[in-house]
């Protein structure tokens, strides 16, 4: 058997804000895929704040959410420092650091979730410092605009981009696992690979919620 230096491996970019919980589900779906598939996850940030706030100038939302989007920089820019400090590398591990907290625990509302993601990725937790900086906004623009330039302002997050194309979802209850995962990579890869194909989707309703692990 080759070992997995021997073998060609697709990257697939993921874009992420640690606070989306759809975004949380499909990351772990994809996670389920490279184990069945020859691809590798491509983590890079984007900004729910910055996409709700800025590039749709805060239209249509309620306070309540507004707030939410006020308080989303703050995972996003630790993220945005991580990389900095030690590579894009690191953001694979710290999103599932941060994102096991927020989602699978529901500690949304617990100021130690930063500290403790940090410290298990073995960064410094003085990182934490940078989630009421704007020192690394920029950071963070510029790849969520590697995403949106492309995508457009109509869809959120998760985007991967699958077969140089960049795709909104799947947007998924629970992540998939085993050969479930691969068939459904092996279906978004047609798709992407369809010339012409845009868009595919059905509502949900206000009461269907991601399920967690």
């Amino acid at each position: 058997m080759p070992h997995d230096d021997e073998l060609h491996f697709t990257e697939v970019p993921f874009w992420f804000d640690p606070l989306c919980p759809w975004a949380w589900v499909t990351s772990r779906w994809l996670l389920e895929v490279e184990k069945v598939r020859p691809v590798r996850a491509d983590w890079r940030i984007m900004s729910l704040a910055y996409l709700n706030l800025v590039q749709r100038e805060g239209k249509g939302l309620s306070t309540e959410y507004r707030a939410l989007m006020e308080s989303a920089w703050g995972s996003v820019r630790v993220c945005a420092a991580a990389a900095e400090h030690a590579g894009p590398q690191i953001l694979g591990p710290l999103y599932t650091a941060i994102g096991t907290r927020l989602h699978n625990q529901r500690r949304r509302n617990d100021p130690t979730v930063i500290p403790e993601a940090l410290a298990e990725t073995n960064l410094p937790t003085a990182l934490a410092a940078a989630a009421t900086s704007t020192d690394y906004d920029q950071r963070i623009i510029t790849s969520h605009h590697e995403a949106f330039d492309e995508v457009g302002l109509a869809v959120g997050t998760p985007v991967l981009r699958v077969a140089n194309t960049a795709l909104f979802g799947p947007v998924l209850r629970q992540a998939l696992r085993g050969e479930a995962a691969g068939k459904l990579w092996d279906g978004m890869v047609l798709l992407a690979q369809t010339d012409g194909f845009y868009e595919l989707k059905r509502s949900r309703s206000r009461d269907v919620k991601p399920l967690f692990e």
